[in-house]
């Protein structure tokens, strides 16, 4: 099935797209939350996050590019899972347990500048990006977007490990470079 009749699907409020997701998409959300999760249940439940998502932004938004936009929600939901973490182990579950049933009820505030100044720092990666020459773009992308090792980089590139790591080294200090020309950093 085409991402425009999911798409399609879902503005119609037919749950066969939920269905649709999972089957087109799953697999690659789940090598997604693992990379960062590296926890099945975790990864799972992160699925389920995603695809409860998608129900409730579809419509109105509508993504020019589903795959894209479901791996950011992937990415969204692995973050608030680790922060979860991170808070269970700090004040108890209990505790955290009911701060999160409290922040279903209580809206989060929306800082629109910060938004937006988010917004222009992504483009401005995004427009780098484009610049650079494969395989650096897929390194880059590999490693901080997907959060792939190191080893796992080295292995699909055919690069050596020392390698990837020098050419992320070099592409930091590139994207930081670039970012200060334009008074970003």
């Amino acid at each position: 099935m085409q991402d425009g009749e999911i798409i399609d699907m879902l503005f119609e409020r037919n749950e066969a797209a939920l269905y649709a997701c999972r089957e087109k998409y799953g697999n690659y959300l789940l090598k997604i939350s693992f990379n960062l999760l590296g926890d099945l249940p975790d990864c799972e439940e992160t699925l389920d996050d995603v695809l409860l998502g998608v129900w409730r932004a579809i419509p109105p938004e509508r993504p020019q590019r589903l795959k894209a936009w479901l791996a950011k929600l992937t990415r969204r939901s692995c973050i608030d899972i680790l922060r979860r973490k991170g808070r269970a182990k700090r004040a108890g579950e209990e505790y955290t347990a009911s701060l999160d049933e409290l922040a279903e009820v209580i809206p989060g505030k929306s800082d629109p500048e910060k938004d937006f100044d988010l917004k222009l720092l992504g483009d401005e990666i995004n427009g780098w990006l484009k610049t650079l020459p494969e395989p650096k773009r897929s390194i880059f992308v590999m490693r901080y977007f997907y959060s792939e090792p190191i080893g796992k980089i080295a292995e699909r590139t055919g690069f050596k490990e020392n390698s990837v790591k020098s050419i992320l080294l070099r592409l930091r200090g590139g994207l930081k470079k670039h970012l200060e020309e334009r008074g970003m950093y």
